[in-house]
Parts: structure tokens; sequence; C-alpha cells
């Protein structure tokens, strides 16, 4: 843990260090001159053993003061060169060192992490085009090749596989856009009812136009039942109808990919704690999410261990998250005595944008 930098002296600190020093040199000096008085020793010689005891002290303190230095200047060059894994020994020094110290390894600790996100990343993006285009590029070397007519069912299996590869780029998009910060809000008050009975008859739809076919942000199931649950049902809230849109349809569609056969997953609204503000929650009937792993539920790529391989890119609940974030709205999974819970709160006013 980090040690906040104080005011003026510590009892450990380089100034006390080198204050320390200029006092003992000046004792060891007036001594040795009392002894000389009283011994009667040429001053010459109090002198030159004056000299040495100052030099001998004074190149222990440098030492201690130095060797940390030097480490840290190896450190930082190694961190230049894309080496994050070496970190700086005496961080536990109760001195500027020891802060100097401690900070270096979590700048380390930190732009390990970043390193080893934008290699997922990389990776992950890299499988996730992969797919769709080895699909396509299999159904068009055999139009090609003769070996498959161009009918309207091979035409439509290239097409699936072109809006998979749509959605992915889309996506990457949204979450572009979410970090650079240029998606504006446009909130306006609305009925929750029949705006959260219009998502869940559009999840519906596009899951019988698709059939099995796997996407992002939209169910494919169709023996999933959706049941939706607001109270009271003139309940009505601010946001931005279109961000909300992707929270709720990324959550279902989360939701009904781990739902058992014949499964139920509810979308319940309530009055939020302040004026038009809003309490959601998308509940399943699937195997749950392990609490280790709730602070991972929401991160890019992240499909969790319950998920099965079932073809999701692993970002609905990362643009979730960021279009809960942009509310000044909060997300979670929470206790449930079955399945899955997420938990959505939305502020009844935006905050400002920056």
């Amino acid at each position: 843990m980090s040690r906040p930098p104080g005011p003026g002296l510590r009892p450990f600190s380089i100034k006390t260090k080198l204050g320390t020093l200029v006092v003992v040199s000046v004792f060891i000096t007036t001594g040795l001159l009392l002894v000389a008085l009283r011994t009667e020793t040429e001053l010459r010689f109090i002198t030159v053993f004056s000299v040495i005891a100052s030099m001998l002290i004074t190149q222990f303190v440098a030492h201690s003061l130095t060797a940390p230095l030097d480490e840290m200047t190896t450190v930082a060059r190694a961190i230049s060169h894309g080496d994050y894994t070496r970190r700086v020994r005496g961080a536990g020094r109760r001195d500027e060192l020891g802060d100097l110290a401690d900070t270096i390894n979590r700048m380390a600790d930190d732009l390990e992490a970043v390193d080893r996100h934008r290699k997922e990343l990389v990776a992950n993006v890299s499988h996730e085009l992969r797919t769709p285009i080895a699909g396509l590029r299999a159904v068009l070397e055999n139009v090609v090749d003769g070996v498959s007519a161009a009918d309207p069912e091979t035409m439509r299996t290239a097409l699936k596989q072109t809006e998979r590869l749509g959605r992915l780029v889309e996506t990457l998009l949204d979450l572009s856009r979410l970090d650079n910060g240029v998606v504006p809000l446009k909130a306006r008050r609305f009925e929750v009812w029949p705006y959260l009975s219009g998502v869940l008859k559009e999840a519906n739809l596009v899951a019988a136009q698709r059939g099995l076919t796997s996407g992002s942000g939209t169910h494919t199931r169709k023996d999933v039942h959706l049941h939706l649950d607001v109270s009271p049902p003139e309940l009505t809230a601010h946001a931005d109808v279109e961000r909300l849109h992707q929270v709720v349809a990324n959550l279902i569609d989360n939701a009904v990919k781990h739902s058992p056969p014949h499964g139920r997953v509810t979308v319940r609204a309530r009055r939020g704690a302040h004026p038009e503000s809003l309490d959601l929650e998308v509940l399943d009937e699937g195997p749950g999410i392990p609490e280790s792993e709730w602070h991972r539920v929401f991160e890019r790529f992240n499909r969790g261990s319950a998920s099965g391989g079932d073809g999701g890119t692993g970002l609905g609940l990362a643009i979730a998250r960021w279009a809960v974030d942009l509310h000044g709205g909060r997300i979670g999974v929470a206790e449930s005595s079955r399945g899955c819970r997420i938990q959505v709160t939305l502020p009844g006013s935006v905050p400002s944008q920056r």
C-alpha cells in the first residue's frame, strides 16, 4: 500500500538523514578536538582522523541513497524498452526513495496490465473476425469452384456471415466511440412499460427471423420465454432510449444464451430513489455466475467460465456497462437464489457531458 508523502521532516526522510550526517560529523570533529587538547596530540593528526571518519560516514549514507536510484534507473530503462516485469526493491523504505520505488512499481503494474489487455484485444478481435470471414470465404470459394450453385440458400448463408461480421464491426465502433467520449446522450422522459415491451418484442422477432444464427446483442433461441414486470404500470423514467436499448438488448441476449431449455428470462423495472430514476433487473434461470467472477463480467471479450463457447463476442456486457456509465448509473451482478441477476440503476438526471 502506498504512503502519501507528508509535509515537513519525517523520522527517516532524506532531509533527516542528511541533517543527521552533518550533526554527527560536527560531533566527531568536536570530540577529536577536545581529545587533542587534553592529550596534547598534534592538530594535524586530529584533522586527518576527523576527515577520514566523516568520509566513511558520508560514503555509507551516500551509498544508501544512490544505490536505490541506480536500481530505479535500471528498472525505468527496462520499462521504456517494453519489459514490464521488472520491479524496484526497497518499496518498504520509510523515506522519499521508498515512495518513489512504490510509485514506479505501481506504474509498472499498470503498464503491464495495459500491455496484457492490448495483446488480448488484438488476439480476441483477430479470432472473432476470422470466424465469419472464414465462413464467408468458404461459401464464395464453393460458388466460384462450381461446388455450390449461387442459389438463394447459398447466398442466404453468405449473407448471415456478412451480417455477423457487420455486427462485430459495429460493436467495436460503439466501444471506440464510447472510449473517445463522442457519444452524446439524448435523454428524454419516456414510459417504461411500452418501451421495454417493444424491446422484448423486437428481440423475439429477430430470433424468429435469424433462427439459430449467432450474433451480438440479439438473442437467437426461441425456446426461452421473455417476461416483463413493470410496477407501477404507468412508470416513467428519464434516459437516452437508444443507449438504454443497447443495455437491455445485450442483457437479454446474455441471459437467453445461458438459460436452460424452455427457461424464463424476466425483465423487471421499478421506480428508483430519485425522481424519474429507474431500477432495472434482468433475471435468468441459468447456472449463474460464481461470485469470484462478478468483477470480471463486464470486461471486454470476457465470456466467463460458464459460457461454453456460445459464439458470442464477449463485448455485449462491456457495451451495457459503458452505456450505463454514460448515464452516471450503476450496473452489477446481484445475489440470486437461482440463475443470474443483473441490476441496473439509472439516475433521474443525466450528468453533463465533458
